[in-house]
């Protein structure tokens, strides 16, 4: 099954991919780096940056718009770290028949592929061949693993380390051998719990960092000659050994493989976790179409279905020791900031906009009812009672942002980016122009630092 992929990685080259595969690559660069840019200065990144200097560090790959290079891996870690500041980045492993699975590819995978681009000057052909890969590789794996969200183990660090590290292996010019060593490497590194958002911790966001970390360095050791196991996924105790329950489909891994690129299928809207994305939809249906008052506001009851009402988004709203984390996982939160707002952003992911009294208030107005059907998981049902007994209902059956039942328009896609840059201050219009201009045309440039010399 490794020598399988191995082979298949190293044989490709661009003209492998089709003109959609790169249509969808650009998009979640362009998300990407918006969303780096949005999380930048979020809790932890700034200490986290200064702890990975103080280790020593050579000048290979940009940590965005901190106005440095630093080593490639330390690099990745950071502006992945970043990226999954506040739950905004691409979602959602592609599983064939155009279903998916959960999963956070895109949050490891692209800034592995910036740092190793960069370091070796690849170019954007080559960049996105590389990132095309591993995205499918992963997204692959998300499909095979059987992954269940409340089983225990977070896959930001499992699928997404082998993925990043075929990326790494690929713009670091592997041979299969040194690939399947590199996966074998990586394979010694993958992890991750749940625990992390059960707790509302801000480690939630270290497994997909790490796992852009190790992916590099398991590439680097691999091209230095280090071996590991020979069968990294399907292997005595490999991946779908260690990782893999009793829904496990193997088979999915190299099914096509080749012939179809898979990867996240889900450009966020919202800035929390996709869990509250049904019931943001819905209040957002009601407050879109009718003049509410969010003071007016008697009582609102959120329908889910058991499994989500208690699970880690249907517990009671609590800021706790980190409330950045608290209020992306959280129905009641999200709900009350999308009836208050319109809108749920980072700029209200934090204990200001959440001690504010008005906002207080509305939360204690909502509930959550688990009365919807097991099997729709990513649907929620909103009821609005106002003050003089006016009710309004609204479902969402398909919550934003699925590039297949419910996308993002390309304006819906630039907006978020550039309020993403406005509200991180780190780029003028006129710069965040540039990089629009520049990932646009991804495939044309002759070095990848063309676009992150614009977010350095």
């Amino acid at each position: 099954m490794t020598d399988e992929v191995c082979a298949h990685v190293v044989a490709a080259d661009f003209a492998s991919l089709d003109d959609f595969t790169v249509s969808r690559i650009k998009t979640r660069v362009l998300d990407a780096v918006g969303v780096i840019a949005a999380g930048v200065h979020a809790p932890l990144c700034d200490e986290l940056f200064d702890l990975l200097k103080s280790y020593g560090t050579t000048p290979q790959s940009a940590a965005f718009f901190r106005g440095e290079r630093i080593d490639a891996p330390q690099a990745a870690m950071i502006n992945s770290f970043c990226m999954r500041s506040y739950d905004f980045e691409a979602i959602e492993a592609e599983n064939p028949g155009r279903k998916s699975s959960a999963a956070h590819i895109s949050g490891t995978t692209v800034p592995t592929a910036l740092a190793c681009a960069e370091r070796a000057h690849a170019s954007g052909r080559d960049f996105v061949t590389a990132l095309a890969l591993g995205d499918d590789i992963a997204a692959r794996l998300g499909a095979a693993s059987g992954f269940d969200v409340y089983g225990g183990w977070d896959n930001t660090n499992t699928i997404n380390g082998l993925g990043a590290t075929v990326i790494a292996g690929k713009l670091g010019k592997l041979d299969e051998r040194q690939l399947n060593n590199a996966l074998g490497l990586d394979l010694n590194m993958l992890g991750g719990s749940m625990d992390n958002i059960n707790y509302k911790t801000l480690a939630f966001k270290l497994p997909m960092a790490l796992a852009s970390r190790n992916a590099i360095f398991s590439s680097d050791f691999a091209a230095r000659g280090m071996t590991a196991t020979h069968d990294a996924f399907g292997g005595k105790k490999g991946y779908f050994f260690l990782f893999c329950g009793d829904k496990q489909r193997p088979e999915l891994l190299c099914q096509d493989l080749g012939k179809v690129f898979y990867g996240d299928v889900v450009i966020k809207p919202w800035s929390a976790c996709r869990a509250t994305h049904p019931s943001i939809d819905a209040v957002m249906q009601i407050v879109g179409a009718h003049d509410i008052d969010p003071e007016e506001v008697a009582h609102v009851t959120v329908h889910a279905t058991p499994r989500t009402a208690q699970g880690f988004v249907g517990q009671p709203f609590e800021m706790g020791e980190d409330p950045q984390v608290s209020g992306a996982f959280s129905i009641i939160y999200t709900a009350a900031v999308a009836i208050a707002y319109r809108c749920v952003r980072p700029e209200y992911m934090n204990r200001e906009a959440m001690e504010d009294p008005a906002l207080q208030r509305l939360i204690g107005k909502i509930e959550i009812a688990p009365s919807l059907p097991p099997d729709e998981y990513q649907t929620a049902e909103a009821d609005i009672v106002m003050a003089d007994g006016t009710a309004y209902h609204a479902r969402c059956d398909v919550p934003k942002g699925d590039i297949y039942q419910s996308p993002m328009t390309e304006e819906e896609v630039l907006d978020k980016f550039y309020r993403n840059i406005e509200f991180s201050q780190t780029l003028s219009r006129e710069d965040a122009d540039r990089v629009v201009e520049t990932v646009s045309r991804l495939e044309e440039l002759d070095d990848v630092r063309e676009l992150t010399q614009l977010v350095k």
